[in-house]
């Protein structure tokens, strides 16, 4: 009776954690699957806000990292010490690290002012989620 009990317990148990895990689902793959992200009309206007100021030819970010985010070519291009994006990877993409301050809190980006907003930081994983494309 002791050992049925147990079985019957662990059943439970695992049941409901796994009906729970699909609650646990990252806000980032929800967020992905509501909607297509436009480089153009969406990833581009936050570059030029936020970041061209800095990582364009010429410019103190492009001079330090050879990152260039005024064209789509410049940001696939990466930077002299490897590439910022990993399509369909956002999670180990070196451009999500660095504007979520993953990868060095010193270094986080925009650098030395105020964090991008959620949203913003969303929808360009959210893009890269998508394969990064030039659309």
């Amino acid at each position: 009776m002791r050992s049925q009990n147990f079985i019957l317990a662990s059943f439970i148990v695992g049941g409901l954690t796994l009906s729970g895990s699909t609650a646990l689902m990252p806000v980032h793959q929800a967020c992905a699957a509501q909607a297509t992200m436009s480089y153009s009309q969406d990833i581009a206007p936050i570059f030029r806000g936020w970041c061209v100021s800095c990582h364009h030819a010429g410019g103190e970010g492009f001079e330090k990292s050879g990152f260039d985010l005024s064209t789509y070519d410049g940001l696939m291009k990466g930077t002299k010490f490897g590439p910022m994006i990993i399509p369909g990877k956002p999670d180990i993409s070196n451009l999500i690290l660095l504007i979520d301050g993953r990868a060095s809190p010193e270094i986080r980006m925009p650098f030395q002012h105020k964090p991008l907003p959620n949203c913003l930081r969303e929808n360009i994983w959210s893009w890269i989620f998508e394969g990064a494309k030039d659309n």
